[in-house]
């Protein structure tokens, strides 16, 4: 629109005309650099839209952010925070004609802010170049990006053409390390570089690339990259400031930079993305006379202290992951033929990584996850060396083996391995047979557990009479497990001899921190009763308050909880059993189900997948994947390596890895157990969610499974 033009007061004009003239500075915009784009941009399309613009200014809690469509968008009036996802706390969401106001619920801090917009926007019904407008509470300065609305949708507003630039290979065969070169890539519209921004290269198969790369071997239009970072099959680079202002990009990386070739030979692209749009390259072909000389493809040799089967022994080899290096506070992933070889507890001291103590370890089914100390030097060749003490066990048939190891995405698998001698039996021979329990149920809802001494601080026996075990245990093989509560002091060693199972001395006792491991000398049969008694002896010593503690009880051979006792301390004993039987209870229609120990969960009789398994901590905290809110309960669930968010209508609550505090809105809640990263996967408190969101949950003793349901 054109300003009108008005006639200045005849006594302003002149005093203006005496006045020498000043340059008046001209105010920063408080808003700026507005980029709008939308995943479908077709005409009366209903779209998911990403907004990003730099703030000069901070901004307090109670403070907004408003953005303004075009009249020509349909804004639906509800919208609200749960259909925002913002860098920032959002208090209130509120729709005005065409513009949303977004009020702050803490302080933010000036810089790049990204917000999307889920749902609730539809595009104009005409194509055509359309405006949005971004301003803050704390100036009347607003800055406008502008979005272009096609005829028919196709999502092209975040891409480019396809076939759009080259790509050059140093060499094309399968696994050959090579020198690339992407582009000249034309930048869309008036797009240019700008110092400090990022590009991202996504690769067509994540093994080509190394843990990093260095920066001085990359290179935008002929410049070193200010800085390289790689993730999950990505490089991020920094754009360097002698490139300002270029209206194209010409990216190469040198063969230093240690990225191999795809290991199949076929057609491949790659995408380039720069402020929000994303360009493709024409497709480019592997060949299969690669020389494939990284030592990575080799095989490793695994050598055993005791090849008997199912006998426990200590597993060493040797290996080469190539252009893929182990660093410190990184995973190395072993994989062993089957779950049944590890042990329900596993500790770091009986792992060494180059001769280094692991810093920690942990397992799901047969994957053991080792994480390099933070002093362990990267490297592409790893020596593993897992001591006999830490409970690893042989496959129980005699037969040939494979072990496979992963270090940053790439997996080695070893030379077979031979596991000799007679096939040891997982299940007990009682003799006779005993006849079929008609009710399979295991119940232990009179099973009980008894101190010898309940004086604080002192030393105390433990019995523990387990009435019926769902599976049987196979002596010193498997195990039972007592979980003592923080508070009591549980020894670094416990020698058999004070250890009792049905009678008969126990073969042999592992402690790990505040548990228990205790495998018989006998075996004992499913259905069938298992008595523990511990002497004083032993000297676990009770906690040093007054007051109930909870013992749990797990096997090796069950999954999850078998049961747990409050038992008193300085007190009297509270009755036993704590708790009374279940009565039979019917799974609601819609629930979603799972059980500890096994990675999936189910909905209406079909089984989904989980990325990890529910797991117990702390004696009685169920830990679920972040996963299993979004798949199993419908809810909108958002998580990366930091922080996860669970929403419910117009609740969200959001959890740190690490931390053991949640927010829900504003309300801080304390956790049973911190949120922890498995494998990748945040692992939230079941209960946390379900409690504060309205969902309820339940104990199906058929199955032996956790339901959820609402």
């Amino acid at each position: 629109m054109e300003k009108s033009k008005k006639a200045l007061p005849l006594v302003l004009a002149s005093a203006l005309a005496a006045t020498p003239f000043v340059a008046v500075p001209q105010e920063a915009h408080a808003v700026s650099k507005v980029s709008v784009t939308a995943k479908d941009d077709g005409v009366d399309e209903d779209s998911k839209y990403t907004i990003k613009f730099t703030m000069k200014d901070d901004l307090e809690k109670g403070d907004s952010i408003t953005i303004e469509f075009d009249s020509d968008f349909k804004i639906s009036k509800n919208i609200d925070e749960s259909d925002i996802d913002a860098d920032f706390d959002i208090k209130t969401v509120k729709v005005s004609s065409n513009e949303i106001k977004i009020t702050v619920n803490e302080s933010v801090d000036a810089g790049k802010i990204t917000i999307d917009i889920t749902s609730g926007i539809t595009n104009p019904k005409s194509k055509g170049t359309y405006d949005v407008t971004v301003g803050t509470s704390n100036d009347d300065d607003e800055d406008t990006g502008e979005i272009e609305i096609k005829k028919s949708g196709s999502s092209s507003s975040s891409s480019g053409s396809s076939n759009d630039y080259a790509v050059s290979l140093g060499s094309k065969g399968a696994g050959d390390e090579t020198s690339i070169k992407l582009g000249k890539i034309s930048l869309k519209g008036s797009d240019e570089l700008e110092s400090n921004e990022y590009i991202t290269v996504v690769f067509p198969d994540k093994n080509m690339l190394p843990s990093s790369i260095d920066s001085s071997d990359v290179k935008v239009n002929g410049t070193t990259a200010k800085s390289v970072s790689v993730s999950k099959g990505e490089v991020e680079i920094k754009v360097p400031s002698s490139v300002d202002g270029d209206d194209y990009m010409t990216i190469e990386f040198s063969k230093s930079a240690g990225i191999e070739n795809p290991s199949s030979a076929d057609k491949y692209t790659f995408k380039v993305k720069y402020d929000g749009v994303t360009y493709e390259s024409e497709k480019f072909e592997i060949t299969k006379s690669g020389s494939s000389t990284s030592t990575a493809t080799s095989a490793f040799s695994v050598n055993l202290s005791d090849p008997a089967a199912g006998a426990r022994t200590s597993y060493t080899f040797d290996a080469d992951f190539g252009n893929k290096q182990l660093r410190a506070d990184e995973d190395l992933i072993l994989e062993f033929p089957s779950s049944d070889m590890v042990p329900g507890i596993l500790s770091a001291s009986e792992f060494t990584l180059n001769g280094k103590t692991a810093k920690r370890v942990s397992a799901a089914g047969n994957k053991v996850y080792v994480t390099a100390p933070s002093n362990f030097s990267s490297t592409s060749e790893v020596k593993v060396v897992v001591a006999v003490g830490a409970w690893i066990t042989n496959p129980k048939s005699a037969g040939s083996y494979t072990l496979k190891a992963t270090v940053a995405g790439r997996t080695l698998e070893s030379k077979s391995f031979s596991v000799s001698g007679s096939s040891v039996n997982p299940t007990p021979n009682p003799t006779p047979t005993p006849t079929p329990v008609p009710n399979t149920t295991v119940n232990n809802s009179t099973a009980t557990i008894g101190l010898t001494s309940t004086a604080v601080g002192k030393a105390t026996g433990v019995n523990v009479a387990i009435k019926t075990l769902g599976v049987g245990l196979v002596k010193q093989r498997d195990f039972v497990e007592l979980v003592f509560p923080a508070g009591y002091k549980v020894p670094a060693y416990i020698a058999p001899a004070n250890v009792s199972v049905n009678g008969v001395a126990a073969n042999y006792v592992a402690v790990r921190g505040q548990n228990v491991l205790i495998y018989p000398s006998q075996d004992i049969p499913a259905a069938t009763a298992a008595n523990i008694s511990i002497n004083a002896a032993a000297n676990i010593v009770n906690p040093a308050v007054k007051s109930t503690y909870s013992i749990s009880v797990f096997t090796s051979e069950e999954k999850g909880l078998l049961f747990a006792r409050a038992v008193g301390v300085g007190m009297p004993a509270p009755a036993q059993p704590a708790q009374p039987a279940q009565p039979s209870v019917a799974v609601p229609a819609n629930a979603a189900l799972f059980k500890v120990g096994t990675a999936n969960f189910t909905v209406n009789g079909k089984a989904y997948p989980l990325q990890v398994a529910p797991t117990i901590v702390n004696g009685n905290t169920t830990m679920v994947p972040a996963q299993f809110f979004k798949e199993a309960l419908s809810l909108t669930t958002q998580w990366n390596n930091k922080d996860v968010a669970v929403i419910s209508g117009t609740k969200v609550l959001k959890f740190t890895v690490g931390s053991n505090k949640a927010k829900l809105g504003a309300q801080e809640i304390t956790l049973p157990a911190p949120v922890v990263l498995n494998n990748g996967m945040p692992m939230v408190p079941i209960r946390t969610v379900t409690d504060n969101l309205g969902y309820k949950v339940g104990w199906d003793a058929k199955t032996s499974s956790v339901f959820v349901y609402k």
